[in-house]
């Protein structure tokens, strides 16, 4: 079970969290094709290593928060508020 420490709350357990995505994906400008928007929504990649996500602590404050996680070992390196920036490590 992952341990995500929330800024406002303290560690808690992933039960109190809903996964929401990938937090480096940028939706595309109004003024996009359809084609644009189709590769927004149904083409994601599927990295191994480290990744920043979104999560919401649905079971606590319900704030949004951007997660460092690990595909591989699920390992959180760091939290943030979803309007600070995570870094992914060397890349």
């Amino acid at each position: 079970m992952l341990r995500i420490t929330c800024p406002h709350c303290g560690a808690r357990d992933e039960l109190e969290f809903s996964y929401r995505g990938d937090a480096t994906v940028t939706r595309p400008g109004p003024d996009a094709d359809a084609g644009a928007f189709h590769d927004y929504l149904y083409l994601r990649r599927n990295p191994r290593g480290w990744q920043v996500e979104w999560w919401q602590h649905n079971g606590g404050c319900r704030a949004f928060l951007k997660v460092l996680r690990h595909t591989v070992t699920h390992e959180v390196r760091a939290v943030a508020a979803a309007t600070e920036t995570l870094e992914v490590p060397g890349a």
